[in-house]
């Protein structure tokens, strides 16, 4: 799969899993160009930008409760 990134906290496997999900549906687009793989391609694209989203705003909740929880 993909190497998780160590300078963002929030991309785990599940990210990568994401990640390389996009990947496959755009290579598989590129080589069978037709309106259900478009469409497929832009839902597998959305479920991931909505989840790399929720991810980094749970993290970011996390991160900001626990400097609040340290004044």
């Amino acid at each position: 799969m993909y190497e998780l990134k160590q300078h963002k906290s929030s991309f785990d496997e599940e990210c990568s899993h994401f990640l390389c999900q996009t990947k496959q549906a755009k290579m598989h687009w590129s080589q069978h160009s037709n309106q259900s793989n478009e469409g497929n391609q832009n839902n597998v694209r959305r479920e991931a930008s909505r989840h790399f989203k929720n991810k980094r705003k749970n993290y970011l909740k996390v991160e900001i409760d626990e400097l609040e929880d340290k004044k």
